[in-house]
């Protein structure tokens, strides 16, 4: 790809923190990289915390946030390659059926409208945060518990905690919520440019199986590139496990093969 610009889409319940390493990594690969906070989440994930209820980000929905990120990609003097993870993943691989980027990497992905969350690990994953019987008034504020199980299984509770008070964020409830409507819908038949799928055998949140029914929606659409790949042994906590740059230089590879 003849682009070096790299916008990098945060997921859910963390902070744009969590792509410090993969922002200075490509940079020393020759990348202008561009790393946006959220709205509302302009601060750490420590003072972001201290914030909770933070009722201007608790309004957020998965609509401004798409045109949010839309904005920011348009602004650039060439189209960006879109590296996205979790929620940040299905807000790429909308953004690519814009026509306004040059590629899209989705890792572990949130699915778009219509691949249901149909593994036990990921409802219970996702089901505190939508808050389908609480008030979507207040930002969710994730446990640690859940944290445990959602985002970073099969670590030590020391590096557990360590990750959850480095990254963990509250969130919108109706940002999540939106991932149910058609704010989240993918039309899979429409051309696009090139998307690389990428998923984790460990994953909860996301399991593989749902990032690989991700992928196959699309092989019906025989004019646009799709590609997958399963890493073994990544949680949800992917940007931030040892094993990081593999994943990085995988994505690096793949981008340089169009």
């Amino acid at each position: 790809m003849k682009t070096k610009t790299v916008v990098f889409i945060t997921g859910a319940f963390v902070g744009s923190n969590c792509w410090d390493e993969w922002k200075t990594y490509f940079e020393s690969k020759g990348y202008k990289v561009i790393v946006p906070d959220y709205p509302y989440k302009d601060a750490d994930p420590a003072t972001l915390r201290s914030r909770k209820p933070n009722s201007a980000l608790a309004g957020l929905t998965l609509e401004q946030l798409t045109a949010y990120y839309e904005k920011i990609v348009r602004e650039q003097p060439e189209k960006p390659i879109l590296i996205g993870h979790s929620l940040g993943g299905l807000l790429t691989q909308i953004l690519v059926h814009k026509n306004i980027a040059a590629a899209g990497i989705a890792i572990h992905s949130a699915p778009p409208k219509g691949i249901l969350l149909s593994k036990r690990s990921s409802i219970k994953s996702v089901w505190s945060a939508l808050s389908l019987f609480g008030t979507s008034k207040e930002t969710y504020m994730m446990s640690f518990k859940d944290w445990q199980y959602a985002f970073t299984n099969g670590m030590t509770e020391l590096e557990q905690k360590t990750a959850y008070e480095k990254y963990a964020t509250p969130e919108s409830v109706h940002l999540i919520r939106g991932g149910l409507t058609n704010a989240a819908k993918v039309d899979f038949k429409k051309h696009h440019d090139p998307l690389l799928i990428v998923s984790g055998d460990k994953d909860h949140f996301f399991p593989s199986s749902i990032n690989y029914k991700n992928y196959k929606k699309y092989k019906k659409n025989s004019n646009s590139i799709t590609d997958y790949k399963e890493f073994k042994g990544r949680n949800h906590n992917v940007l931030g496990l040892p094993t990081w740059k593999e994943n990085a230089d995988y994505i690096l590879n793949w981008m340089s093969n169009y």
